[in-house]
């Protein structure tokens, strides 16, 4: 009988001991919305780029909204990402900047594409964030700018520091692509 305590003494204590607090797996948050605001930094208009896809994997394609840039111009870029099926919108980038050490946009360049990005922005680590950019362009040219956000990437993994995506790993919260013109 003794023994029959013992055990249940023993199976108690190794039930309380354990994790409350199971790990919960990511749950990205809801954006239907990216826009890119380019600002020359010379002086100009912005150039706004829109990629709105309020179904998400539904039917629908998404709504894009592509802009002209001009050659040979330095632009500095903010990323606005907005969930627009809550009223009013709302504001993901706020939690990605108060997330920053979690995330990191990647900004994949067609090499038809005459552009280069350079990110400005750093989490706590100092890792790159990617929500403020500066692009420069060059000659004309045309191609697609694909945004990725991802969760959680290793961002001290080889070349993602650069904003290379092949050694990021983490997961995908929003990729949208623009067609980019420079003329």
């Amino acid at each position: 009988m003794k023994h029959l305590f013992l055990l249940f003494g023993i199976f108690l204590f190794t039930v309380g001991c354990e994790k409350d607090d199971p790990h919960v797996p990511h749950e990205e948050e809801l954006i239907t919305t990216v826009k890119l605001i380019f600002t020359p930094t010379d002086g100009g208009s912005p150039v706004e780029f829109i990629f709105k896809d309020l179904d998400g994997d539904g039917a629908k394609a998404p709504e894009i909204t592509n802009g002209k840039l001009k050659p040979n111009t330095t632009y500095t870029t903010k990323i606005s990402l907005l969930n627009e099926l809550e009223s009013p919108a709302h504001n993901i980038t706020k939690e990605v900047e108060e997330e920053s050490d979690a995330h990191q946009l990647f900004y994949n360049v067609d090499s038809s594409l005459k552009l280069a990005a350079t990110y400005t922005d750093k989490d706590s680590k100092n890792f790159p964030i990617g929500l403020q950019m500066k692009f420069q362009t060059f000659e004309a040219s045309n191609g697609n700018l694909t945004v990725i956000l991802k969760h959680e990437p290793n961002k001290s993994a080889s070349g993602v520091s650069d904003g290379k995506l092949d050694n990021a790993g983490g997961e995908t919260d929003i990729q949208a692509t623009f067609n980019v013109t420079i003329e």
